[in-house]
């Protein structure tokens, strides 16, 4: 891992991209601090942080598109899958690679809130729990981006997906209005869930039986369910995206002063599991 870790690492700063990423978040984050808490008088860094959350959206595709796009450009996926090497350590060492260069600008983020200090009040936990939650929110749509670049053998599809799959994250709150709370409505839900799920399967196993199988049984499931309590459906869409609104973890953090472990488990637990698929992607292809 530590060998591919640090090949990752250097490939980034040898093409400028890793420097051209921490400027651009630096500068950015560093003109919202000037105009809100220098200029306006706010002590409160977390709200840069939730006014440059889109910025994720931008970022992070171009630090992901090239992270397995670029081995199979070049046919060393090949070699490296090849290698006596574990595919985890393999996926591991390239996420981490972009983690660590996505660490960068936050760390320097650190040193807003003691400006902010210098100058009067200051309210460093809850800034410095701000910036802890920024980065565990680009953790995942690292981890995002990653299985998508697993997917593609081309770095534009890569980023064009990954900007796509971001934005609608970003604007889950808004389409969760938009949702039915009828019964009726909850049960073609899941349903839908249901098939995605399968189709994932049969993405990643390549076999039509198994996908095939949880499909029925999922379905078998919310017919039964449906005919002995469907009350259990309503509101079950609204309930299910509101959980998996990820970027309301972060919004409690900066804007509310709100912290729950919950939303940390949900973090870790959304970056592993799209870490999982991007090694099963790979395990496919090695089996391929």
């Amino acid at each position: 891992m530590t060998a591919i870790y640090k090949r990752e690492l250097k490939s980034y700063f040898q093409s400028m991209t890793g420097y051209v990423l921490i400027a651009f978040l630096v500068i950015f984050t560093g003109i919202y601090f000037m105009a809100y808490n220098l200029n306006s008088g706010y002590p409160y860094f977390s709200y840069v942080l939730m006014n440059i959350n889109y910025v994720l959206i931008i970022i992070i595709p171009m630090l992901t598109m090239r992270s397995f796009v670029e081995e199979r450009k070049n046919k060393t996926d090949q070699l490296l899958l090849a290698a006596p090497v574990k595919l985890f350590d393999i996926v591991m060492g390239k996420y981490l690679a972009m983690v660590t260069v996505f660490a960068v600008p936050c760390l320097i983020f650190c040193i807003f809130p003691i400006i902010i200090k210098s100058f009067g009040t200051a309210y460093l936990k809850v800034d410095y729990l701000s910036i802890l939650m920024f980065f565990l929110l680009g953790c995942v749509y690292l981890a995002i981006g990653m299985f998508l670049s697993s997917l593609t053998e081309s770095q534009i599809i890569a980023a064009v997906t990954t900007f796509g799959i971001l934005l609608l994250i970003y604007l889950w709150g808004g389409l969760i209005d938009f949702l039915p709370t009828s019964a009726t409505s909850g049960m073609i839900g899941i349903v839908v869930f249901v098939t995605i799920a399968a189709l994932i399967i049969y993405r990643m196993t390549g076999n039509w039986m198994i996908a095939g199988i949880i499909e029925a049984i999922g379905v078998a499931a919310v017919v039964i369910v449906s005919f002995v309590k469907s009350s259990l459906f309503e509101n079950i869409l609204v309930n299910i995206m509101k959980k998996l609104y990820l970027a309301d973890v972060f919004d409690n953090v900066a804007y509310n002063k709100l912290f729950d472990v919950s939303g940390l488990i949900l973090y870790l637990s959304v970056a592993g599991v799209f870490i999982f698929l991007t090694m099963q992607s790979i395990q496919k292809r090695r089996w391929s």
